[in-house]
């Protein structure tokens, strides 16, 4: 956590850092005044009605919501709710900021801390769990200790009649959601998340809000501005996901695929500038025969937990997020070079897809992103396009495409996408990597290009999934624009571009020379 800052100490630091480069006119936009002091409503001490066990400085209550708001007489649901106070002074308080992380499936009950103390000086945190999600009216599709069981089969298939399974496996999902779920399964939506954000609004007394998400916290947040624009104060969206009903959801999957195979590459070539620690070649090419080889010996045969696709989800997280590079490549590097697998298995034990909390949060991803869209309903189609992927990208595309199939198969009524045109909204702030591997830069601009007041702040070369105020980014060109836009409201006059945050050194590694990478063009090696 950065010390805090005033705001003009971080609108200079954003004006002045040597990483800044403006795409057009830097200068920030004047908002409409100054700050105001917000008073706390007296209606919000009425929903938190105890201490949050276990989260010191949380308040925790329930709130309860129409499972249809075509009948708000109808069958209810109850969403878990938490508030962690403005720790300012009264004349500081700026009102509330609701958050989503992300997923959907993502549990956002505490996340107070992942705002500067500046912010929080400013600000009440809301924190809730989406319907579906954890303490809000959880919903399970399978027993996850069967159907997630480890090591997973090879996502990849070598036949067309090695498909076979996984399309039953996604009948089988669909059916499980449909049997265990019932009247609440088709109203797991978007839509009818974020009518519960305004749900958590009223209940506030708030007239209007602030709000901040991240990843598919960044849609939810669209598909609010878009149905409630007039009660929209302030809104951060890190990491954007293609807003355009065009995309949502299967196109964006295919485009992630392309995405997350750059990633995995520069994370291989990463990799290859430090072979004095992990030994895996000095080349893109020569780590990603490495990887090639390791997850053919495990198919061959699996370690414990780990086979081919446990391995991939390890180079997937590496698309995520660079914090783990270090300790994913001396995973890597000790299976490939000493035969030694303890890391892979003890990765994949931390993810533990068997548990209770991650199956209820795939179920939600399911059924929200099936329930939101129209999915192609014949296979023909799935196969033909992911067939071409893979070509291209086949370190996610198959696995990425099981995962989506129930959709194909879902048991009830899809839905047509909100049209976004962003009419009516105020000023918005988006934050984006250009190589965001789960967010694809193409899918943000887009995003971009339906909300009018929305300006863009871009990390050049960023890869890190969910940018602001994170240790691991500590990009202060970046992090200083979206603080004194939650401050302030000042937006910058054009887009900006932010040079990209230090990529991690491992401990005692010598980098690559310029000779050395010019002689590893003769003969990068395949270890072990």
């Amino acid at each position: 956590m950065k010390s805090p800052l005033p705001v003009t100490a971080v609108l200079v630091a954003a004006l002045t850092a040597g990483t800044m480069a403006a795409t057009g006119a830097s200068a920030l936009a004047s908002p409409a005044g100054l700050p105001t002091a917000e008073p706390r409503p007296v209606a919000a001490d009425k929903l938190f009605t105890h201490a949050c066990d276990g989260h010191p400085g949380y308040e925790c209550g329930t709130l309860t919501v129409p499972m249809d708001y075509s009948r708000p007489w109808g069958p209810k649901l109850k969403i878990a709710v938490t508030r962690a106070k403005a720790t300012g002074t009264p004349e500081q308080r700026q009102g509330v900021i609701l958050f989503n992380p992300g997923g959907p499936g993502g549990s956002g009950l505490y996340w107070a801390t992942s705002v500067p103390a500046s912010v929080r000086q400013a600000y009440d945190f809301i924190g809730f769990d989406p319907r579906g999600v954890g303490e809000s009216s959880p919903i399970h599709c399978v027993d996850a200790t069967k159907f997630f069981a480890q090591p997973s089969a090879d996502p990849n298939p070598a036949t067309e009649a090695d498909k076979e399974p996984f399309k039953q496996r996604a009948k089988d999902y669909a059916a499980g959601c449909a049997a265990k779920n019932g009247a609440e399964l088709p109203y797991l939506t978007t839509p009818n998340t974020a009518r519960d954000v305004d749900s958590i609004r009223e209940a506030l007394g708030e007239k209007k809000i602030n709000y901040y998400g991240v990843s598919y916290g960044t849609y939810l947040g669209v598909v609010y501005g878009q149905l409630f624009p007039n009660r929209v104060r302030r809104m951060l969206i890190d990491s954007s996901t293609n807003a355009d009903p065009a995309n949502v959801w299967y196109q964006s999957n295919l485009d992630q695929d392309i995405a997350f195979e750059a990633r995995a590459d520069q994370w291989f070539e990463w990799i290859g500038k430090y072979d004095s620690v992990f030994h895996l070649g000095t080349t893109r090419d020569a780590v990603k025969a490495n990887y090639t080889k390791a997850r053919a010996q495990l198919k061959a045969k699996p370690q414990g937990i780990v086979g081919p696709n446990e391995l991939d989800a390890m180079v997937v997280n590496s698309g995520y997020y660079d914090v783990g590079w270090v300790s994913n490549a001396q995973a890597l590097s000790d299976y490939v070079v000493k035969g030694d697998a303890t890391k892979l298995i003890n990765y994949t034990k931390r993810g533990d897809a068997t548990s209770a909390d991650s199956e209820n949060s795939n179920a939600v991803y399911t059924a929200v992103e099936c329930n939101d869209a129209r999915w192609p309903r014949d296979w023909n189609t799935w196969n033909r396009d992911n067939s071409a992927y893979a070509v291209k990208a086949p370190i996610e595309t198959w696995s990425n495409a099981w995962m989506n199939l129930p959709c194909a198969y879902w048991k009830v009524p899809q839905q047509t996408p909100i049209k976004i045109d962003g009419r009516g909204l105020p000023p918005i702030m988006m934050l984006q990597g250009t190589m965001d591997a789960a967010t694809p830069f193409e899918g943000a601009l887009r995003t971009h290009g339906l909300i009018p007041s929305s300006r863009m702040i871009i990390e050049q070369g960023g890869g890190s999934h969910g940018l602001y105020n994170e240790p691991w980014v500590h990009n202060t060109c970046l992090d200083g624009y979206a603080t004194n836009y939650l401050l302030t409201g000042a937006v910058p006059s054009a887009d900006v571009t932010c040079a990209g945050h230090a990529q991690p050194v491992p401990a005692g590694a010598r980098e690559l020379s310029t000779s050395d990478l010019q002689a590893s063009r003769f003969g990068g090696r395949v270890r072990g």
